[in-house]
């Protein structure tokens, strides 16, 4: 019985010995410096699928697409799927085009894009810490998870999470949740960074018979 046990805790430690060890947890600042450091190129394109949910009619809708970005401010989103959509600024000017109902509204890039809305913090994404309060969030096996709180109460925006990835510090997923508790999801794949786009692919010339409507 004596061989047993001594055989049994040795068995034991080997296993332990075996598994992997719990990733280890980064500080807030030590996380936002590594997400810096991986986006710190004037730009980078990715695909994006986008998951919306409003939580009081329990509908979700989706769509898909590409993203381009160009710090600070400038941004085309492409959306291909289910309906054509082009979102473009750059970074004062916004312009929305359906092109099926051969209409474009424009308005002012800061006011739509406020406070974290349309995750427009990615086009600076080094001024993160200057207009969220950003806290730690329980994380994965595969991602850190940071909480960002609008400093500015005016938008509706309740919060903004981040699950970055612990090998490479890309943002795979932003979830927005506004204060009724309705939540955008987006997931980023195929990310290339070192890009520098041409400041005109941030720019919307109006085609002809395209009626314009201004934002509110």
């Amino acid at each position: 019985m004596k061989r047993l046990s001594i055989l049994t805790a040795a068995c034991l430690l080997l296993l332990a010995a075996a598994a992997p060890l719990p990733a280890a947890e980064l500080s807030v600042d030590d996380i936002l410096a590594g997400v810096e450091a991986r986006y710190k190129g004037p730009g980078f394109s990715a695909r994006f699928f986008q998951e919306s949910t409003l939580k009081a009619m329990d509908i979700t809708d989706t769509a898909q697409g590409t993203i381009l970005i160009k710090r600070p401010g400038m941004m085309r989103w492409q959306y291909e799927e289910p309906d054509p959509q082009l979102i473009v600024t750059d970074g004062e000017v916004l312009w929305i085009y359906r092109p099926q109902d051969r209409q474009v509204m424009v308005g002012d890039a800061p006011d739509y894009f406020g406070g974290g809305k349309g995750a427009g913090f990615l086009s600076d994404i080094n001024r993160v810490g200057d207009n969220f309060i950003v806290v730690p969030d329980p994380s994965d096996d595969a991602h850190h998870v940071l909480k960002l709180l609008p400093k500015q109460d005016k938008y509706n925006v309740d919060s903004i999470r981040l699950f970055i990835s612990r090998d490479r510090f890309e943002i795979d997923e932003v979830v927005t949740e506004n204060r009724f508790g309705d939540e955008t999801r987006l997931t980023f794949t195929e990310l290339t960074f070192g890009l520098n786009p041409d400041d005109s692919l941030f720019r919307f010339e109006v085609p002809p018979g395209t009626d314009v409507l201004q934002l509110e």
